[in-house]
């Protein structure tokens, strides 16, 4: 639930906060007073992109920031974490988005940074728009589709069979790519073979190419490694080395030693130092043993590391390049050697895969048909209630020859608004009007079923009037008894049914326009007041009058 809106430079807006409670708000104004501006500020939150023409003239920087309230806010806290943010404290969603004439713009949640693809990734989950544009999404069968399989609950099947889907489609394109491969000739063949027993003579891993590569270069300097190695030895033990250097002081220590009780520990370490000395000086000329090598040797050192430079340098310039083109090559090797058995494998695993995903297509399409009568049955109840007293409303599933990425149903709304007239798809027969209520029923059935907790419509009432406008209202208040519904209206009998109600108006006799959002549902003569407006003039005695029985019967 948004709890607080706090909006700065926003377009002709210099600067509001408003409280919002939960269940049914009506924002209303004059056409053109700036009931976009709040609108503006939501969808900023939910990720939309902006420009810098949205910030207020005369200022640098316009900013938005809302708190919201989830009862529930498990699912958004483990998403939150996914994407390295601070989870929400006690069910409390910070966010806050600015942008700047001259800097970069910013973005927080939860007080920490965060990038616009992850904000919008968050708004999917907490506000859903729904503007004037939406009853025409009805003449979409994939919105029809959509609708029902919210209805129906798919969201699990449906992604297990978006899987399978996938599957098969993948199958299908490396089965074409293989038909479609040219057959190479034999001294293609052989001349990718020898290619292929180059890089198999090479042992292709980390700590083989590194021992080559220190090798190589033991032979490259052998005589320069084994004189300092051999220096060293005769610096250690020859005979004018340390070694010999020490021995008269050996002496002499375990002279003193007999002498003198406190020079036993110090005849001991020199001791110790001779015995180190001795075996360091033997290590020594172990490893000057290690850089003599024999032709025969040098020879293979030679040639292996020509190949490795070689294929280092033709296929990338590191181990994984080399080890990847090998595996290409020999994939590549395999399937010429028997194109029509790599096909017949590939037409096994296409048959496979398209079965799995048909069986879970029609388990789909059987949970869509059961679906369709129950939606039917309870939409046109809603239906009625808009005005359409015999009106005809029913749903039809049918199967497709082929599967689609949502499976093999052609799902089709049917609607008749006279008693006495064929059925037949919305975009046949149905107005503007029409459209707008059967949207409408269909989204007060559906919006116990959307877990999004805010909930958006932009005068999607705007082919309704008259007593029908009334019942839209009572819809909308309905939905808001599980939802926060925020409604942009131009209807009275709508705005009536707000629990809450914001006007907004836009002030043209200083000399820069302004505009301001207020709430005024607290107020009962302000509300009143605007009602009487929006029923033609509200100085008007019996516009005030309906205004107080809209009001009343609310």
């Amino acid at each position: 639930m948004l709890q607080t809106l706090t909006i700065r430079n926003l377009a002709l807006l210099e600067q509001v906060s408003l409280d919002f409670e939960a269940g049914f708000s009506v924002v209303t104004g004059e056409t053109g007073a700036g009931k976009s501006i709040l609108l503006g500020a939501l969808s900023l939150l939910a990720g939309e992109r902006a420009d810098k023409t949205i910030i207020r003239q005369g200022t640098d920087t316009c900013e938005v920031e809302a708190s919201l309230w989830l009862s529930e806010p498990a699912p958004l806290d483990d998403v939150l974490s996914e994407l390295n943010l601070p989870v929400c404290d006690d069910g409390v969603l910070l966010l806050k988005r600015s942008l700047s004439r001259t800097r970069a713009p910013k973005i927080s949640v939860n007080g920490s940074m965060c990038t616009l693809g992850n904000l919008q990734r968050l708004g999917e989950m907490w506000i859903d728009f729904h503007g004037p544009s939406e009853p025409r999404r009805l003449l979409k069968t994939g919105c029809q589709l959509e609708l029902l399989d919210l209805y129906a609950q798919n969201k699990d099947a449906l992604t297990q069979y978006a899987a399978s889907y996938s599957n098969w489609r993948d199958a299908l394109a490396e089965r074409e790519r293989v038909a479609q491969q040219d057959q190479l000739s034999p001294d293609q063949i052989d001349f990718l073979s020898g290619q292929l027993q180059r890089l198999d003579a090479l042992e292709l891993t980390v700590e083989a190419i590194e021992t080559l590569e220190r090798d190589f270069g033991r032979v490259s300097r052998a005589q320069e490694l084994s004189e300092l190695a051999q220096g060293l030895e005769a610096g250690l033990s020859g005979d004018d080395g340390i070694s010999s250097q020490l021995a008269p002081m050996m002496r002499s220590a375990r002279e003193l030693a007999e002498l003198d009780e406190d020079g036993k520990t110090l005849a001991e370490r020199l001791n110790a130092l001779s015995i180190e000395i001795a075996d360091v000086a033997g290590e020594y000329a172990a490893l000057g043993g290690q850089f003599s090598f024999e032709p025969e040797e040098i020879e293979s050192l030679q040639e292996r590391m020509n190949a490795w430079l070689e294929v280092k340098r033709k296929h990338g310039g590191d181990i994984e390049a080399v080890v990847a083109a090998r595996e290409a090559l020999r994939s590549q090797l395999d399937s010429q050697g028997d194109i029509e058995g790599t096909l017949a494998k590939l037409d096994q695993k296409i048959a496979s895969a398209e079965k799995i995903a048909r069986n879970q297509a029609t388990a789909l399409r059987k949970d869509r048909a059961k679906a369709a009568q129950a939606l039917s049955k309870v939409a046109a109840k809603a239906i009625a209630q808009l005005g359409f007293k015999k009106a005809e409303f029913r749903i039809e599933v049918s199967a497709s020859l082929d599967l689609g990425p949502t499976g093999d149903s052609d799902v089709t709304f049917l609607f008749s608004p006279n008693v006495g007239e064929e059925a037949l798809p919305l975009n046949r027969i149905a107005s503007s009007g029409e459209l707008a209520r059967v949207m409408l029923a269909l989204k007060t059935v559906l919006a116990d079923l959307d877990a999004v907790p805010v909930l958006v419509f932009d005068e999607v009432d705007a082919n309704v009037g008259g007593e029908i406008g009334r019942v839209v209202g009572q819809q909308m208040a309905g939905i808001g008894r599980n939802h926060q519904v925020l409604c942009v209206t131009h209807l009275p009998q709508v705005a009536a049914q707000g629990s809450a109600h914001f006007v907004v108006e836009k002030d043209q006799s200083k000399q820069r326009v302004e505009v301001s959002i207020q709430p005024i549902h607290a107020d009962r003569t302000m509300r009143v007041d605007e009602l009487a407006r929006m029923l033609g003039d509200r100085n008007a005695r019996s516009a005030r009058v309906h205004a107080e029985e809209l009001l009343g019967q609310a």
